[in-house]
């Protein structure tokens, strides 16, 4: 296999002198935005790190090519394609900046919104304190419109259109320019609501439209609606963003040699886990909400399968928040009922859990006098205090840096940090607590690491699995930082380290297929249902997803159509999806499908009705998922270890604080690019590398696998 630099530096002209084929994978985070590279001819891979630009994430995205492209001596003409992770959609909701969205529903449900649902965060002991978050449109800014479907799609009462056009040109006057459209049974016939967005384009025509038949074709008004208009709030950034950045990648490409000119094929990632064209992801921007953290995971799953570990979670660590997920053989774990700040959305989505415990989360003091860190970040801008930028409180960037766990810079020496800054701050809040400076700094990573093992046992224990069997793969720029403590908490298999963690996200962006999903409610009976019918709804569905498919350039024999179905028992609330198999619906297919929902259902919590025939089994949404695979990048291997290893790799040594009763220990400094594979060594060490620091606590090995994959395991350790 060709060797392949991991690291920044050098540059390589192409002997035929002819264009080459480059790819690149691009994730904005909120510190750094993470690139990488790879040669489709050679597999030659080049990553890199630029800060981000949260004034205009464009800016950042654009430094971000530039760079890795002069790394690789290649042009703009170079590139084949760029897939990109953004959190353009994810912070507009984080925020809570959704501003000028109105709401038109159906005539009597204009407080749908309001009602929402009962379920109270963590549980009624908690209900007495709990105030319902706001609604993402008010009151006052909700019209109705006449005309009722019924749920199975007849027309009960045809729709008002004079109504409808005095709401369209009540929205005009009041200059409100984002729209959500959710019609009752829409799910089941759209004719209202197609005429309904009609009536909006002539009457007020520079409105921003999104209806729910196209944004999620379930039943649930709820939730339905709130995925609508989540959907139409995140829909111009969205737009605006993906049409500066096209802009600015023409700049990149000459014409070619007929004089005309080549635009980049440029690719968003959704958070099902694939990629779609920024053509098309502006018409279903909610799809990128999880864009970063779903690729990551891929990336990371990947990676783990690659070195042979099967059950992993995964833990991005970044400069505001940390996110966690599951993977299981090669597959990170999907849900539809996932969030995103205070707003469900209902769309297919790698099951991600986000907390607030990234390198730039503030560390401060309750009103009780309690240490407390994050969820409140001092993000890039203006960063920790050792940024020196203009920040005022210390955070967990400043505790890592003052204890000795990280170096005093960041990528390579290219950002220097102010220890001194970082302490006076640590130091002033220890003495404000009444604690030491080392048990300060040392409780504010304990504290992350909890809010950490809490996200990670959201993913695992509380969906019944033992975290015992699982690896942690760590990845971000802070993700490893405090992984051996992690293992301790959480009694972990161990950990694995992928090379440049910092930039795995970029790297699964490379790796990810295109994909479009599509579902449709069919409530019924399993002793019920028409078999006919069913048929033509996945066929119909296919036809979506082939459709898409072609748009996107995919020919007809590389499309790939994966189905499932979300069952349950008669008088559940919620349904487990299972999937389909091949072939066509008749009496073995759907005996098929109630075998492998009995086996979920005890998987997913220890029992089921299997036999009880007065327990029946109801279908509930048909899906299907359109593939257009890619050619994913090798995960390249590294040469073996020559030489001892410490004259080798071993850099230097400095002080640094693992534990704040046992205070400084002389701790020796690896520099990961000169570690082979089979080395091993013990901690306490430090490993350094371009994007990213990994502290080896004492009582921790660590070993090097074929792929560059630090494992670390507790020693004696016999999993």
């Amino acid at each position: 296999m060709t060797e392949v630099s991991r690291t920044e530096g050098g540059q390589r002209s192409d002997p035929q002198g002819g264009r080459r084929r480059i790819r690149i994978g691009i994730d904005t985070g909120g510190t750094f935005t993470d690139v990488v590279a790879v040669d489709e001819e050679t597999g030659e891979q080049r990553t890199t790190k630029t800060p981000s630009t949260p004034s205009n994430p464009a800016d950042g995205f654009i430094n971000g090519i530039e760079k890795i492209l002069g790394l690789m001596g290649a042009t703009g003409d170079d590139i084949t394609a760029v897939s990109h992770g953004t959190t353009v959609a994810t912070n507009k909701l984080l925020e809570g900046k959704v501003e000028q969205l109105g709401f038109i529903t159906t005539e009597g449900y204009e407080f749908m919104l309001e009602i929402a649902r009962q379920s109270v965060p963590d549980g009624y002991g908690n209900s007495y304190f709990w105030v319902k978050p706001e609604r993402i449109v008010p009151a006052d800014r909700v019209r109705t419109v006449g005309g009722r479907m019924d749920f199975m799609g007849n027309e009960v009462r045809p729709f008002d259109e004079e109504q409808a056009r005095a709401v369209a040109r009540w929205f005009k006057d009041l200059g409100i320019t984002t729209l959500g459209v959710c019609l009752l049974h829409s799910y089941a016939n759209d004719a209202h609501e197609l005429r309904m967005r009609d009536i909006l384009r002539e009457e007020h025509p520079e409105a921003v439209v999104s209806i729910s038949s196209e944004v999620l074709r379930e039943y649930r008004e709820y939730e339905r609606s709130m995925t609508t208009l989540v959907d139409a709030a995140v829909k111009p950034n969205v737009s605006r963003y993906v049409a500066n950045i096209h802009e600015r990648l023409a700049d990149f490409v000459g014409t070619e040699a007929d004089g005309s000119s080549r635009s980049i094929p440029f690719y968003v990632m959704k958070s099902n886990g694939g990629v779609l064209s920024a053509d098309e992801v502006v018409h279903q921007p909610i799809t990128t909400v999880l864009s970063g953290p779903a690729a990551g995971a891929l990336g990371a799953a990947l990676i783990a399968q690659k070195a042979g570990f099967p059950k992993v979670l995964t833990c991005d660590g970044g400069g505001t928040s940390t996110d966690v997920s599951v993977v299981l053989d090669g597959q990170p774990t999907l849900t539809t009922e996932g969030s995103v700040g205070a707003y469900p959305s209902k769309i297919p989505m790698i099951d991600v859990v986000t907390v607030g415990a990234g390198g730039g989360s503030i560390a401060w003091i309750s009103p009780e006098g309690s240490l407390k860190v994050g969820p409140q970040s001092a993000g890039a801008d203006p960063g920790p205090l050792c940024y020196a930028k203009g920040g005022t409180e210390p955070t967990i960037t400043d505790a890592h840096v003052t204890l000795g766990r990280i170096p005093p810079h960041l990528l390579g020496g290219e950002i220097p940090l102010d220890v001194e800054a970082a302490r006076r701050g640590i130091e002033t809040l220890a003495e404000r607590l009444g604690l030491d400076f080392e048990r300060c700094a040392t409780g504010i990573l304990e504290i992350s690491a909890w809010n950490q093992a809490n996200a990670l046992r959201q993913v695992s224990v509380k969906r019944g699995l033992d975290v015992r069997d699982f690896m942690l793969t760590t990845f971000g720029g802070s993700g490893s930082l405090l992984a051996c403590r992690l293992v301790d908490i959480l009694d972990l298999a161990g950990v694995v380290v992928p090379p440049n963690p910092g930039n795995v996200s970029a790297f699964g962006l490379l790796t990810v297929d295109v994909k479009n999903d599509y579902v449709q409610t069919h409530v019924s009976r399993e002793s019920a249902l028409d078999h006919a019918a069913v048929q033509a709804i996945i066929d119909s569905l296919t036809d979506k997803a082939r459709t898409a498919l072609e748009k996107e350039g995919f020919p007809a024999e590389q499309h790939q159509f994966a189905r499932t179905i979300d069952v349950r028992y008669v008088g559940q609330a919620f349904e487990v999806r299972v999937p389909a198999p091949d072939g066509p619906v008749d009496e073995q297919f759907v005996a098929t499908i109630a075998d492998r929902f009995h086996a979920e259902h005890r998987q997913l919590y220890g029992y089921d009705f299997r036999g009880d025939k007065d327990q029946h089994v109801e279908w509930v949404n048909l899906r299907v998922t359109g593939v257009g695979p890619i050619t994913r990048p090798e995960v390249m291997t590294l040469p073996a270890a020559e030489g001892h290893l410490r004259e080798r790799s071993v850099t230097g040594e400095r002080e640094v604080c693992f534990e704040a009763a046992d205070g400084y220990v002389t701790t020796p400094v690896y520099a990961r690019e000169r570690l082979g594979a089979g080395d091993t060594f013990e901690g306490p060490a430090i490993v350094e590398e371009f994007g990213s620091t990994i502290p080896v606590h004492p009582g921790f090995v660590v070993r090097v696998d074929d792929y560059g994959n630090l494992v670390i395991t507790k020693e004696g350790a016999q999993r």
